[in-house]
């Protein structure tokens, strides 16, 4: 089954995805601390006529780090060139790419945390001093060269912080986490995202689908869409809230948001595991997927939910788990493990 409430969009989807995205900053929903110090900062280079600091952001998937990137383009009126970390395997893909740049650009690079480390090294002097070391030829005749660089920004993405090494980190000017999106923020998105693709919603469909996003815009834009292919189809294109229940329901996408493999990861800590605590590769082999994609994808709504706790010795299930899968608690059990 398609997760549909995946990180990542399917390719059919990203087209439409793009149209839904706010093109400003007085457009884009949510995320108030940290578009007003975009704002001001945007508005303080601009003043001094000056490139604007690189820029980190960091958060769960689906969150709109890609489309802040455009937005500080579109506000600064300037280029922007889109890559990712993976994309570049080799110092000289990141030379053609930065000598491509003109006085200003933007350079977006998501999931920044893989880039390779001899092409971080190369970036280094890039962010720092608008320099790009070559070397040219091979054994003792070998010689660096150093290009200079039109001044330019860099924006990095990243779920994975952590993951970045502290040089890289340490050159970014700003860095700024993304959270997940209040419930009136997400009502927002989804009254914005039923306008602009023509749908008819009433108030309690918009609150029913709004509140099965995961506080996730991407993931809100998804099931409006999936929505509106039931309406279509079953309600004369008119989405109520008994129908937007059924369409989510018939997606297996529950109450707050959980789908199919949500409730697999939880129900292989309790059922399994006794509530854990357990760890994550063991999770991964038992549901058959891969750890990092538990990690970046399903982890981060569950720990917010309060749902999974970390330990030192892996993933424990709280008693508001329980509650949710309408299982008895065992408290003594699961506190005895943790502390052991």
């Amino acid at each position: 089954m398609d997760r549909i409430v995946s990180g990542k969009p399917k390719e059919d989807d990203s087209s439409l995805d793009r149209n839904l995205r706010p093109r400003s900053l007085d457009d884009y929903v949510g995320q108030s601390k940290v578009k007003e110090n975009i704002r001001i900062a945007v508005a303080a280079a601009e003043a001094r006529k000056e490139t604007l600091d690189h820029i980190l952001l960091y958060g769960p998937p689906g969150l709109g780090k890609t489309t802040l990137a455009n937005i500080v383009a579109m506000e600064k009126k300037a280029g922007i060139r889109i890559t990712s970390g993976p994309a570049i395997e080799r110092p000289g893909d990141l030379a053609a790419v930065i000598t491509n740049l003109s006085e200003g650009d933007i350079l977006f690079i998501d999931e920044i945390h893989r880039l390779p480390r001899i092409v971080e090294e190369v970036l280094y002097p890039a962010m720092e001093d608008f320099g790009l070391d070559i070397v040219v030829g091979k054994g003792p005749g070998a010689r660096s060269l150093r290009l200079h660089l039109t001044r330019f920004t860099l924006i990095g993405a990243t779920t994975r912080y952590a993951m970045l090494s502290a040089p890289l980190r340490d050159r970014f000017g700003a860095v700024y986490r993304l959270d997940f999106y209040e419930q009136e923020h997400m009502e927002t998105i989804v009254y914005r995202s039923a306008s602009i693709l023509g749908v008819e919603i009433d108030p309690g469909g918009v609150r029913e689908i709004a509140r099965r996003s995961r506080g996730t815009p991407r993931v809100a834009n998804r099931l409006l869409k999936r929505v509106r292919d039931y309406a279509q189809v079953m309600a004369d294109g008119f989405i109520s809230e008994a129908v937007a229940v059924e369409a989510l329901t018939r997606l297996e996408v529950d109450s707050i948001g959980l789908d199919e493999v949500d409730h697999k990861v939880i129900r292989t800590i309790v059922e399994k595991f006794d509530g854990g605590p357990v760890g994550l590769d063991t999770i991964a082999a038992a549901i058959s997927e891969e750890p990092d994609t538990i990690m970046d994808v399903y982890e981060p709504y569950l720990l917010q939910l309060g749902f999974l706790e970390r330990t030192p010795r892996g993933r424990l299930a709280t008693r508001l788990a329980y509650a949710h899968l309408e299982l008895p608690y065992n408290k003594g059990q699961s506190s005895q493990k943790a502390l052991w």
